[in-house]
């Protein structure tokens, strides 16, 4: 049998459109990284401030803080954290409390006030490779010279957050990476541009700005108008940005963060909230980097937000605390993953599911057979952030193909993962491994019920960390303090400052030892609307009727009060 010349040019013709245009199986989700990755993924975080949102968290035994930690921040154990946000303290309040300033006044200088130092220390220890990230709420007066302006002197505000970060290296070894502008305030270019010039000269070149802890817009704009702001701003970080960003942030060709996000009551809505937003800030918003306000809820019941973190812990004097869902569900994708990964593209690798839902792929470019997938189908009413509002919409039950192209398609199985928050009498199920799924010649089939979350990885590092918890107990009463046993410029346990800031110093007369005293010498330039007198509190609000007593001296005219039973804290104190 003789084959024509033509028909040798035709087969031949039609070959080289197959080889062009593979096969793919109809219906399925491909995976391909032959038409290049997608984004970078710098990482999911948490948030410590926005304020005082660790407070409680010092204060706990030694054995449960260790516990804790290693929740938050050891790879592949609990949530795994890959970046860490902190307040710089500006001596104001900044939503659950105050955290204290490196710098009182021009002349003061101090890097052992305050949690965050300690904190930072920890993560990294913990975990070396964990990014850290500063951002200011308030200004100590002093800043803007008594006008209440942080950019009425952009060099002198350029300088006090530069001291901060020379700071955290020289005294604690740190080296920090990201530093913000003004937590969802107004933004001055001058100044982003002075603070640009001021870290580069003080050898600290590496630090990145992010800009600007509100929106997209008008940054993102100001950005594509402005080569010296362009080449000042590393990374553009919205807040709440419901999943989207806008046209202009994604023609900056520059990273794009929801620098805080979630802030939601950690049940299992809060779980599906945060779930739903970690893959679709990407598919919807590009952005390659998710923090939750807060990394822990460790201040009172009773304050504002109360239980809004990955986890909570309120009980120092018990030791209790509580691993939240959000804390699964952030594992689902940091266990198996790096910042310095990449996304895969929309429609190879990340997207909506046919009937709701959403996936994204995480790939190793220097080994693309380390790859991993998360798919999320969480439903509107078991999803819903606290902001901004939810669209309506529905998720169906759904048997869901996938195609293994490219680099991926020689994978012979993964591993999978599951949680389903239950909004029944069901158990919860977070975070366990339900077997291996096999992959036939680059193709696999997966069953999807609405409200699950599903990773699927060639990896084998995922686990599931666990720690006895002490029982929990009310605070212990009858309750006195000296102050005698904290080191200088510490922070009394169990107190948690609203306006002005609580240091252990020793009394003028020695013969009171050690004492609490408040160190603000002038109302700070405040993100709240704070009080003009100094509040701290503790305690439970459970309680009832007790006594108090309490050994005050005033310094200045004026007078002091003890309050019992507080109704309201926060922004809202006073």
């Amino acid at each position: 049998f003789t084959v024509p010349d033509h028909t040798r040019e035709i087969m031949a013709s039609v070959l080289y459109i197959l080889l062009l245009f593979p096969l793919t199986c109809p219906g399925a989700y491909v995976l391909d990284d032959s038409v290049g990755l997608g984004r970078r993924f710098d990482g999911i975080g948490g948030l410590s401030g926005g304020g005082a949102t660790s407070r409680l968290l010092v204060s706990y035994p030694e054995t449960q803080k260790s516990d804790i930690l290693d929740m938050l921040f050891k790879p592949n154990f609990g949530a795994s954290l890959q970046i860490l946000k902190v307040e710089i303290g500006g001596d104001a309040q900044s939503t659950d409390g105050t955290e204290s300033s490196h710098m009182h006044s021009a002349g003061d200088l101090n890097y052992n006030r305050g949690y965050e130092w300690w904190l930072m220390s920890a993560a990294k220890k913990i975990n070396p490779n964990i990014k850290l990230y500063a951002l200011p709420w308030a200004f100590p007066a002093w800043v803007g010279e008594g006008s209440g302006d942080p950019y009425m002197y952009p060099g002198l505000t350029a300088e006090y957050i530069t001291k901060w970060i020379l700071g955290a290296k020289q005294q604690y070894g740190l080296d920090i990476d990201y530093v913000g502008i003004w937590n969802e305030r107004s933004y001055n270019i001058t100044y982003i541009e002075t603070l640009r010039m001021t870290l580069d000269k003080n050898g600290l070149s590496s630090v990145q700005i992010v800009a600007s802890d509100s929106s997209f817009e008008p940054i993102s704009s100001d950005i594509l108008n402005s080569s010296s702001l362009s080449d000042a701003v590393s990374i553009i970080g919205a807040h709440y940005p419901g999943t989207f960003s806008d046209k202009n942030a994604v023609l900056t060709n520059k990273p794009l963060w929801a620098s805080e996000d979630y802030s939601t009551y950690n049940d299992n809505v809060g779980a599906g909230c945060w779930a739903r937003i970690l893959n679709q800030n990407y598919v919807n918003g590009n952005m390659t980097a998710t923090i939750s306000w807060n990394l822990i809820a460790s201040y009172y019941e009773g304050l504002p937000y109360y239980r809004d973190g990955l986890m909570t812990a309120t009980e120092p004097w018990s030791g209790n605390y509580a691993v939240n869902g959000p804390i699964w569900i952030t594992a689902h994708t940091t266990q198996f993953t790096e910042p310095g990964f990449h996304y895969l593209k929309h429609g190879y690798g990340a997207g909506h599911l046919d009937k709701n839902g959403s996936y994204i792929t995480l790939v190793d470019p220097n080994n693309r057979q380390d790859f991993t997938i998360v798919i999320e189908t969480m439903t509107h009413d078991h999803s819903i952030c606290i902001r901004p509002k939810l669209p309506a919409y529905t998720v169906e039950d759904q048997n869901t193909t996938f195609q293994l192209k490219g680099s991926f398609a020689n994978t012979k199985e993964l591993n999978v993962w599951m949680s389903s928050p239950s909004f029944s009498s069901k158990p919860d199920v977070y975070f366990q491994k339900t077997g291996t799924i096999q992959v036939k010649d680059g193709v696999f089939s997966i069953h999807l019920p609405p409200d699950s979350v599903v990773s699927l990885t060639t990896s084998n590092k995922g686990f599931k960390g666990k720690f006895d918890i002490p029982d929990s107990k009310p605070f212990p009463l009858p309750y006195m303090d000296n102050f005698d046993d904290y080191p200088l410029s510490s922070e009394a346990s169990y107190f948690a400052d609203q306006t002005g800031v609580y240091e252990i110093v020793v009394a003028k007369d020695t013969s009171h030892g050690k004492v609490m005293r408040q160190m603000v010498p002038t109302r700070p330039i405040t993100w709240c609307d704070d009080p003009n007198q100094t509040i701290t509190l503790m305690g439970q609000i459970s309680w009832s009727a007790k006594s108090v007593s309490v050994d005050v001296l005033a310094e200045v005219d004026g007078g002091v009060f003890v309050a019992f039973q507080i109704s309201q804290g926060g922004c809202a104190v006073g």
